[in-house]
C-alpha cells in the first residue's frame, strides 16, 4: 500500500512530500506539534490535543491553518488512506514561507500544515510492564516548555544520550536538582507513602494530554495525587516511577541512573493505572 503524506492542502505520496526552503519551521523552527494516537483505528484523546494545538498556536501568534473540524477531518482522511489501524499521526504547523528573518513577517502569509501517520505496533508495548530503565540528563530546553514547539534539538540530544546508554528515555533535572520531565514523556514518581506525584502545570513542562487523562484515572481509582516538583534524590528513592506520553502509554521505571527502584519489577501501582488507561484509550478516550 502506498504511504501517503498530507502538505498544505494536497495529499501526496509520502516519498514526494516537500516544504518550500523558506518555510520558517525549516530554517527556524517557528512551529508547533501534535501527535495523537491511534488505536483500532479511532483517534485517543483527539479533543485534548487539538486544544493543545491552538493554544500553541497561540502562545506563538500563529492562526490555525484551517478550520479544526477540516483537521479532524483531514487525520481521518489519513489514517483511512495509510490503512492505520495502530498507529499515530503527527501534525506540524508552521508560520508558513516568508523570506528568512528572526522578526515576524510583515505581510501576512499562511501557515503551513503537514501530516503523516506511522504503524505502532501497541502489542509490543506489553514488554514494557517488564519495566524499563532511564538515565538523567542537565535541564538544557528554553523557557517555554509549555508550547509543543518543533525546536527539540536538546530533547534530541538527551534521547541520543539515552540510546547510547541503553535506556529507554532520560529524564531532565534543572539546576535546583528536580526532574522536569523526559525528553519526550511526562515524569511521574510513586513516594514511599503511596502518594502519586507529577510536576505541576507550568511553563516548565509539558501539558501532557496522556498526564491529564492519567491523573483522572488516579483519582477514580483511589490513588492520592501530588502536583509538586520532586527532586532526582526523591526518584531514587521511590517505590515507583512512570514515563507517560501518547505513545508510551503508562511505562513503568524500574532503574534511574545507577538506582534500582524496588525490587527492580514494576508495581502494582504503576501496573494498575496502565490497564486502567488501555481501557480508556480503547473505550471512552477514542473517537
Amino acid at each position: 500500500m502506498p504511504r501517503y503524506a498530507y502538505v498544505n492542502g494536497r495529499y501526496c505520496h509520502h516519498g514526494e512530500a516537500t516544504v518550500h526552503i523558506e518555510d520558517r519551521g525549516y530554517q527556524l523552527g517557528d512551529g508547533v506539534y501534535e501527535v495523537v494516537t491511534i488505536l483500532n483505528g479511532k483517534m485517543v484523546d483527539e479533543a485534548g490535543h487539538l486544544d493543545r494545538l491552538e493554544r500553541s498556536l497561540s502562545e506563538l501568534r500563529i492562526d490555525m491553518p484551517v478550520k479544526r473540524d477540516v483537521i479532524r477531518m483531514i487525520c481521518r482522511e489519513m489514517v483511512k488512506r495509510n490503512g492505520i489501524d495502530n498507529g499515530l499521526v503527527y501534525m506540524q504547523v508552521t508560520r508558513g514561507v516568508a523570506p528568512r528573518n528572526h522578526a515576524f513577517p510583515t505581510k501576512p502569509v499562511k501557515p503551513a500544515l503537514v501530516m503523516t501517520t506511522k504503524r505502532m505496533d501497541f502489542a509490543r508495548m506489553a514488554k514494557f510492564t517488564d519495566g524499563v530503565e532511564i538515565i538523567t540528563v542537565p535541564e538544557q530546553r528554553w523557557a517555554r516548555r509549555d508550547i509543543k514547539t518543533i525546536g527539540l534539538l536538546p530533547n534530541c540530544l538527551g534521547k541520543q544520550a539515552a540510546v547510547e546508554a541503553g535506556a529507554y528515555e532520560a529524564w531532565q533535572v534543572d539546576d535546583d536538582g528536580y526532574v522536569t520531565e523526559g525528553t519526550s514523556s511526562n515524569a511521574w514518581i510513586l513516594t514511599k507513602e503511596k502518594k502519586l506525584v507529577t510536576r505541576q502545570l507550568n511553563q516548565d513542562i509539558l501539558h501532557g494530554i496522556t498526564r491529564k487523562t492519567v491523573l483522572e484515572l488516579a483519582v477514580e481509582n483511589g490513588i492520592e495525587v501530588e502536583e509538586r516538583a520532586f527532586t532526582l534524590q526523591e526518584a531514587y528513592e521511590a517505590l515507583e516511577a512512570y514515563a507517560t506520553s501518547a505513545t508510551s502509554f503508562v511505562t513503568p521505571i524500574v532503574k534511574i541512573d545507577d538506582h534500582v527502584l524496588g525490587n527492580g519489577k514494576p508495581g502494582s501501582f504503576g501496573l494498575k493505572l496502565l490497564a486502567a488507561y488501555q481501557e480508556y484509550a480503547g473505550g471512552k478516550g477514542a473517537s
